[in-house]
């Protein structure tokens, strides 16, 4: 299965709503999605996605994947695509870092390795539990009564779970989170994400503030210090995402009691191998997971769903269908939200098919 070619190509993704917005006046109203595809010798084509959030959320950008892909594919020609430890070394020795240009030629290999077989690479990754998994609602920072009313509007899809854009100035923030717990109804659950947005002497006051209200606090902070200040200053339980960028990092929240829940983004780690061996580090410490990415549409929904699927249900904490949140579709055979849940495919590798029609041309190409 060695290699012949990877591609990238260029897709944007509008939003089905006017824009997407967090801490610190960032919004997105259009995503910049790369889709890699790597063609074996034989014929056999695998896909992976990558779509950061915009260039000033993580220390990736659009482009990036792109320039990354013309310098690190040259030294993947001629490898085995179903290696993934061996190919794996060989990305991390020829591109130190950025681990989000990895991220799509490893999605595309584990789709590789799953078709080789015969597989869905959920059951590569570890083997489905259950039959579905529970996703999670992001809401777009608005006014309190706006953000309460699309918790409604959600929740009458099936949605149980609700990821509050907060991160702003701290007196708004109790309201959004006053508000929309008070339309919870029970079995819901409430995570106020600040996307690192506040300082620490705000963050201590909405802690304080919302202390009587059922809700888990999400990266208030930038740092995992400043975090863990804010920490063991709240009995609320705790989640923590964008300093969550390693083993190390998973291994460093453990030690120090710095997380109820971790974030897992799939191309944060490099791809499914390192997200697999973060997620299984954290099933064997008994830290419930978020399973999810920074952005993306089909290819890289289908990527989530192996991954979370194969995760233990009860350490599972919560998942995402980015492909629900654009106006378009990459790919077919993509899993679709179904009543606030979904379910991996169990056709062999991701189980999608690229809309080529949509990807056009691509826009790097290497042979």
């Amino acid at each position: 299965m060695k290699i012949k070619a990877i591609r990238g190509y260029q897709v944007d993704l509008p939003l089905k709503e006017a824009s997407y917005k967090w801490s610190g006046g960032k919004s997105v109203e259009v995503f910049d999605s790369t889709i890699v595809e790597v063609e074996t010798e034989s014929g056999l084509l695998g896909h992976g996605e990558v779509c950061p959030l915009g260039p000033f959320y993580l220390a990736a950008y659009a482009g990036g994947v792109r320039a990354g892909l013309k310098e690190l594919g040259p030294h993947l020609i001629g490898l085995d695509a179903t290696r993934l430890g061996p190919l794996n070394d060989v990305m991390d020795r020829a591109l130190k870092g950025h681990p989000y240009v990895k991220s799509g030629i490893d999605i595309a290999c584990w789709d590789i390795l799953g078709k080789a077989s015969g597989q869905s690479t959920c059951e590569l990754l570890g083997g489905r539990f259950g039959n579905e998994f529970v996703l999670y609602r992001a809401i777009s920072q608005q006014p309190a009564d706006a953000m309460a009313q699309n918790v409604l509007d959600y929740r009458n899809q099936g949605y149980r779970r609700f990821q509050l854009k907060v991160g702003g100035d701290p007196l708004e923030d109790i309201q959004r989170i006053r508000a929309v717990s008070e339309v919870l109804q029970p079995g819901d659950r409430l995570i106020a994400d600040a996307n690192t947005g506040w300082l620490m002497h705000d963050a201590a006051r909405v802690v304080r503030a919302v202390r009587d209200i059922d809700v888990y606090i999400e990266q208030p902070c930038l740092s995992f210090e400043e975090c863990l200040s804010i920490r063991r200053r709240t009995d609320h339980p705790f989640v923590m995402d964008e300093c969550i960028d390693s083993t190390a990092a998973i291994l460093k929240a453990a030690s120090q009691d710095g997380a109820d829940v971790v974030n897992i983004k799939i191309s944060k780690f490099g791809g499914l191998t390192k997200a697999k061996l973060a997620r299984d580090i954290c099933a064997s410490l008994g830290i419930a997971m978020t399973i999810e990415d920074s952005w993306g549409g089909d290819i890289t929904t289908a990527a989530i769903a192996c991954l979370a699927h194969s995760t233990p249900t009860d350490l599972l904490f919560t998942s995402t269908d980015f492909n629900s949140y654009g106006t378009v579709s990459t790919a077919e055979g993509a899993p679709q939200r179904d009543n606030g849940k979904m379910s991996a495919s169990t056709d062999a590798g991701l189980g999608i098919t690229p809309r080529m029609d949509v990807l056009g041309t691509p826009e790097v190409e290497i042979h």
